[in-house]
């Protein structure tokens, strides 16, 4: 019996927890996500969003190349950046195809088609599932807000003086030497042309259905350091996609200063390089579509 105050105690405590949690949940939604502490969980976070949320005008797909191209350095509106790091542009336009809307113009970065499509992600969202966790959701909502009080994304005009004034600087000078090493060893060295054929072929037929059912699509290349777009696996794979795409309308030419780009590791682009690629990707549309930038 002497324990009994404390249960109620610990009873009370609890539901005060869960009211409080379910009030953040009425004040805020339950769209507010945590942050991702993985990658898997980056990847369901963007997923559900997008299923969460109206189709996008533009969805870019693809790897961890694209992913590098933030969402908010992009000034067209409607814009959704779904690559995911680690994973391949075929997963998501899988993922796409399988809606019952589509966006009206899907990029297809064809950087890296080397990689399987993730099979579960695939499975998890298809049609309108959500890989979205019911239990314990106002809990994870007050958490949410809190994270998101505590560190407020910057609002649209202060993003964009802050990444006019990132593009006024010099290109980095960081020696990537040791990075660009390892990455140029592991693209010399294996035999990726079979995933990649097997990728290029579902892209193919993904392309036409897309198509078929009203949406545009474009590959688009994103530049690597010179050294790795002569390595063995880059350069088989480059070729590989364009023979099985030989229609240049299908490609979107991006045209960034080169001599403006840094590249962290020789593969993924810097911050300011990333900006510089976005720009051009911008561009390439506009020239390509007549997409207004919205300023």
């Amino acid at each position: 019996m002497s324990g009994l105050p404390w249960l109620i105690r610990c009873a009370a405590a609890a539901v005060a927890l869960l009211l409080v949690c379910g009030l953040a949940t009425a004040r805020f939604g339950s769209a507010l996500e945590q942050p991702s502490v993985t990658t898997c969980d980056g990847s369901r976070i963007t997923l559900n969003r997008y299923l969460r949320e109206p189709v996008p005008d533009v969805v870019l797909v693809g790897s961890s190349v694209a992913w590098r191209l933030k969402e908010e350095y992009f000034s067209l509106p409607r814009f959704r950046n779904l690559a995911l790091a680690g994973g391949s542009p075929v997963t998501v336009l899988e993922i796409l195809a399988k809606q019952p809307s589509l966006p009206k113009i899907i990029l297809i970065e064809t950087n890296v088609l080397s990689r399987e499509p993730d099979s579960e992600l695939i499975g998890q969202f298809s049609g309108s599932a959500r890989a979205e966790a019911p239990f314990l959701r106002p809990v994870r909502t007050a958490f949410a807000a809190y994270e998101r009080w505590n560190h407020a994304p910057p609002n649209p005009a202060q993003a964009r003086a802050e990444q006019d004034r990132l593009l006024k600087e010099p290109p980095s000078t960081f020696d990537n030497k040791a990075y660009l090493d390892l990455a140029l060893r592991q693209m010399n060295e294996g035999e990726a042309t079979g995933p990649v054929r097997v990728n290029v072929a579902r892209t193919r037929e993904l392309i036409d259905d897309v198509q078929r059912r009203g949406s545009r699509a474009f590959l688009i290349e994103i530049p690597f350091e010179a050294e790795i777009e002569d390595s063995r696996l880059v350069a088989m794979s480059k070729a590989i996609v364009h023979a099985a795409f030989p229609d240049q309308s299908l490609w979107l030419p991006i045209n960034p200063p080169r001599g403006q780009l840094r590249w962290a590791d020789g593969v993924h682009l810097d911050e300011r390089s990333a900006l510089i690629v976005v720009r051009a990707i911008e561009s390439a549309l506009g020239e390509r579509d007549g997409l207004r930038r919205d300023k």
